[in-house]
């Protein structure tokens, strides 16, 4: 076994895996919660924009990745208005974000196309980046990187081990019980989509601060819509999540060494590769069977008003 390109590829999965894995976390929260994120794609384009303007014009990439957030998040209230003020339905609304986001995202980049920046480099975990195959795989990468590390097992703790998790999921399976328990459903479903976006937006400003730091129109190159199978996939765990995404990234990574080995091997099947096993997990995701089994939130999608319990 060559051990050197395992390591490469181990680190290229993580690499491109968490621009997945973080705006998955984001969906979970937001979906948990009973609201769809079908914007994903479009809040990371804002995102990437968002974060590399601010960047560019501060000089800081910390300042970027906070941009990204709040900008990503201000399309999230969006969302949120529509989807639980004004009950519009979801799915439509999800589109739309990314309809709108797509086409702002392409307006205000184009001076920004070309334009050199200063990412976020590598920080090297002490000690931990010495450690053979381990090291180089996992620590010798950015501090976006390790906050995706963080974010999983917090993601996790917070939905299943404290009070307001417990209130977001119960919103999420039955707002009419919950409301009844005296819980409040739209704040919490407001609360649970910003945040999901904010999320979402430091995934966006990950691809154009680190990952590639420049920025390319539409440079989230469907992204988002697996992050969204990636949910479905991970059965809106983020302990799941975390392996899930870095098996995209793997898939991504191999089909990149593919294409550098010189394979025959269509390049054009090798790029669609990722997006190939996001429809077949979608696919699988669909039967009476899988649902109930990857504990699709009960309200997922549904909007809720008070007066209709009624």
């Amino acid at each position: 076994m060559d051990w050197n390109l395992l390591i490469a590829i181990g680190a290229a999965a993580i690499r491109s895996g968490t621009p997945i894995l973080i705006p998955c976390l984001g969906g979970i929260l937001a979906e948990r919660s009973g609201v769809l994120t079908l914007g994903t794609e479009g809040m990371m384009l804002a995102g990437a924009l968002a974060g590399f303007a601010a960047a560019h014009h501060t000089g800081s990439a910390a300042l970027g990745l906070a941009a990204a957030c709040g900008i990503a998040a201000l399309f999230a209230l969006i969302h949120a208005v529509l989807s639980v003020t004004l009950r519009a339905n979801q799915v439509v609304s999800g589109l739309a974000l990314v309809l709108f986001a797509t086409g702002v995202s392409g307006l205000f980049g184009r001076p920004y196309v070309g334009q050199p920046i200063r990412g976020l480099a590598p920080l090297p975990v002490p000690i931990l980046a010495d450690l053979p195959v381990l090291g180089p795989m996992l620590f010798r990468h950015d501090a976006v990187v390790y906050a995706s590390y963080l974010l999983v097992p917090a993601a996790w703790l917070f939905l299943y081990r404290t009070r307001a998790g417990l209130h977001l999921r119960a919103v999420g399976e039955s707002p009419e019980t919950a409301d009844a328990m005296g819980v409040p459903v739209a704040p919490i479903r407001y609360a649970a989509t910003l945040a999901g976006g904010a999320l979402i937006g430091l995934g966006g400003a990950y691809l154009s601060l680190a990952y590639t730091p420049l920025w390319i129109e539409q440079m989230s190159a469907g992204r988002g819509w697996i992050a969204i199978a990636l949910v479905i996939f991970a059965g809106w765990n983020p302990l799941k999540a975390f392996a899930g995404a870095y098996l995209f990234g793997g898939i991504d990574a191999v089909q990149l060494r593919i294409q550098a080995a010189g394979s025959q091997i269509s390049t054009h099947l090798l790029l669609a590769l990722p997006y190939l096993v996001t429809i077949l997990v979608l696919a699988l995701a669909q039967s009476p069977r899988a649902r109930h089994r990857l504990g699709v939130p009960a309200a997922l999608g549904l909007p809720y008003a008070r007066e209709e319990r009624l």
